[in-house]
């Protein structure tokens, strides 16, 4: 049985959308984040040394890291399911999107989080402009531009074709959700982006990302 270990609010809830696009049984074990730290519990650490999520077990085999996790379902589960034919240019587009989601895509925007969070964080009056002043700066010069360059060019790329590999839905549309909806709730992503906004529309309504959220409980990310 394959089982999920599944943090709230996290990009575990992308494996058992994934799991559900492929109609497998699995079981789900809850980890909630620390509510002032919002970090994973020391519990994760049992399943794996780095103590995050997303982390699954399979029998004998224990898969952290979200690609990883994706290329080991549609591998061993996939039947020639979600992933295009090896040695077609759909297959190299998915290959690209699925690592661009967390090599490329996640990094300005957890460091938006971050300096989010500085910018926020209670601290000694005497440090508190100095702080928001940096935070504000490196927000405005390097990390929001980073974001909408990036944003602009999925929009493109969304241009050529419905979804990221091509015309058909694959687990590379799985995997840029995640980015794609923490875009949309803190760095910009609205209206204005019509093929990402009716890409999230689209995967919002498909039925296995509905029992997904039914499986892993409240995701803020699903608006």
């Amino acid at each position: 049985m394959i089982v999920v270990h599944h943090l709230n609010n996290s990009r575990s809830q992308r494996v058992l959308w994934l799991l559900e696009e492929l109609g497998l049984e699995y079981e789900v074990k809850r980890y909630q984040r620390d509510p002032k730290t919002m970090l994973a519990p020391a519990a994760l650490q049992a399943v794996h040394p780095l103590g995050k999520s997303p982390v699954i077990t399979d029998g004998a085999n224990t898969v952290a890291e979200s690609g990883a996790i994706i290329d080991y379902l549609v591998e061993r589960y996939g039947n020639g399911r979600l992933a295009p034919a090896a040695g077609t240019p759909e297959k190299l587009r998915y290959t690209y999107w699925l690592h661009f989601a967390e090599g490329s895509a996640m990094s300005p925007l957890l460091m938006k989080l971050v300096f989010d969070k500085v910018e926020t964080s209670p601290m000694p009056f005497f440090a508190r402009p100095i702080a928001r002043g940096i935070a504000q700066k490196v927000k405005s010069t390097f990390v929001q531009p980073n974001i909408d360059r990036q944003l602009a060019y999925m929009e493109a790329e969304l241009e050529k074709n419905k979804w990221f590999a091509g015309n058909e839905f694959s687990a590379a549309d799985i995997q840029m959700s995640f980015p794609l909806e923490a875009a949309a709730a803190r760095a910009g992503l609205d209206a204005r982006l019509p093929k990402l906004t009716a890409f999230l529309q689209r995967i919002h309504a498909r039925p296995a990302y509905r029992r997904a959220l039914e499986r892993g409980g409240p995701y803020d990310y699903a608006k």
